[in-house]
């Protein structure tokens, strides 16, 4: 606290608070990811921010644990959802009986890591999920879908060159077996996962220090690797001649999914097969893929997920098979705000600003409640005195019209409409401002 008692308003840190011409632009990317799900199938879904403790501890492993904002309210054990995956787990295996199977959902919501606070890490944060359930056996076209839809958000939201990642968990876990690597599974995968942070050179030194041999390490470092088109790499996969019954079944995934992607039309120039994705969640047991933009790569992984036929069977005996994607929308608006890469226009949501220029509030409200009615944003402005200081203020606010109600309008029956872009101003009838407005 101050000298004088106050307190000094600030915040935790690893929470984003956003100006109003930030978070306009925030909400249009948000809008934008969430027009892309609905477009594509997906119906809106919203679950509680808090869980039961042992509901979210179900299945996130240790990691999970560290990072849970828990507590207890009376008798209950209480925490703050980490994910929106598996408080839908819970949700599918609570309601499957009312729902439609194959179920496809979105949920765009807060989630809460207590990790710690660094550069472009985050404690609350949105997520932009989607996820498609189905009971007993989920087709691997769904597997596709998933990445048709992924594509098609980050088309529509038109923030660069991106690459769609894609790998199956059963190649790697395939191929460590095949290496008689089996113990050291989770370890090595945790670590291959990290790749693209730390390096080929630390990925060795970790494989080293787990106990592999140089041999295993090289046969690893190559494995994930392998480069060329999806044609190529599944060639070489099939080269190797593994005869583990987990590989065997993700070569045969893979090519279904590169199947699928071709008929969906998705450009190769936007995905491709990277045997180093591994994602760092024990969930995933098949399909898992990351997009990265490919002009800032430093940025990491923008978009991530796969597939996970066992989430629920902490919740339910009915097996119920799902693949989701997520997209970290808060890190990503601050990646890209970081580089001047989004267009904040003032705090502009308004269209039309009117301006009363003496004592016309009667017709100066008027007006703004017609274009509302018809759903173009307006207000009156009350501030600034005379007609440049409020042009001024209309201009700072990034709107794109002023109304301007003057002397001489009154007595012409019009309505002066200034384009503020532009700068060209022209004369239109009252009963034409609607109209006039919704065209330009």
């Amino acid at each position: 606290m101050s000298d004088k008692g106050k307190i000094t308003p600030s915040i935790l840190p690893g929470f984003m608070e956003l100006l109003p011409g930030e978070q306009v632009a925030f909400n249009g990317m948000l809008d934008s990811i969430k027009e892309s799900f609905e477009l594509c199938g997906f119906l809106p879904l919203d679950t509680p921010v808090i869980e039961k403790a042992e509901i979210l501890k179900a299945k996130g492993g240790e990691e999970t644990e560290r990072q849970l904002y828990a507590f207890k309210k009376g008798e209950n054990e209480l925490a703050l959802r980490f994910d929106l995956t598996v408080p839908f787990a819970r949700y599918v295996s609570q309601r499957m009986n009312d729902l439609t199977f194959p179920f496809k959902r979105y949920q765009i919501g807060k989630v809460f890591r207590g990790e710690r606070p660094q550069k472009g890490r985050f404690r609350e944060f949105y997520q932009c999920d989607i996820d498609i359930v189905d009971k007993d056996n989920l087709s691997l076209a769904y597997d596709a879908e998933i990445l048709s839809t992924t594509y098609t958000t980050f088309e529509r939201l038109n923030i660069g060159g991106f690459l769609i990642k894609i790998n199956n968990r059963k190649l790697l876990t395939g191929f460590i077996e095949s290496l008689g690597l089996n113990e050291k599974l989770s370890k090595i995968l945790r670590n291959i996962d990290k790749k693209d942070k730390t390096g080929d050179e630390s990925v060795k030194q970790e494989l080293s220090n787990m106990g592999c041999s140089s041999a295993q390490v090289e046969k690893l470092i190559k494995f994930i690797n392998t480069d060329g088109t999806p044609k190529e790499i599944i060639k070489s996969l099939a080269a190797l001649n593994i005869g583990n019954e987990n590989f065997q079944t993700g070569l045969e995934e893979m090519q279904e999914i590169v199947k699928y992607l071709g008929y969906m039309n998705i450009p190769v120039s936007c995905w491709k097969i990277d045997l180093s994705i591994a994602r760092g969640l024990d969930y995933y047991t098949g399909t898992v893929f990351e997009t990265i933009l490919k002009d800032y790569p430093e940025f990491g992984t923008i978009c991530g997920g796969g597939r996970y036929d066992n989430l629920t069977e902490y919740f339910t005996s009915q097996k119920l098979p799902g693949v989701g994607v997520s997209i970290g929308l808060t890190r990503l608006f601050d990646q890209l705000s970081e580089r001047g890469l989004i267009k904040i226009d003032g705090s502009a949501i308004l269209r039309v600003a009117v301006l009363p220029l003496g004592e016309y509030m009667e017709l100066a409200y008027g007006l703004v409640a017609n274009l509302r009615k018809n759903n173009v944003s307006a207000e009156v402005l009350l501030l600034g005195d005379g007609l440049k200081k409020k042009l001024s203020i209309v201009n700072k606010r990034g709107i794109k019209f002023a109304a301007i109600i003057g002397e001489n309008e009154i007595k012409n029956k019009v309505i002066t409409i200034k384009d503020m872009e532009s700068g060209e101003q022209e004369e239109v009838n009252i009963e034409n401002v609607v109209d006039y407005i919704k065209k330009a």
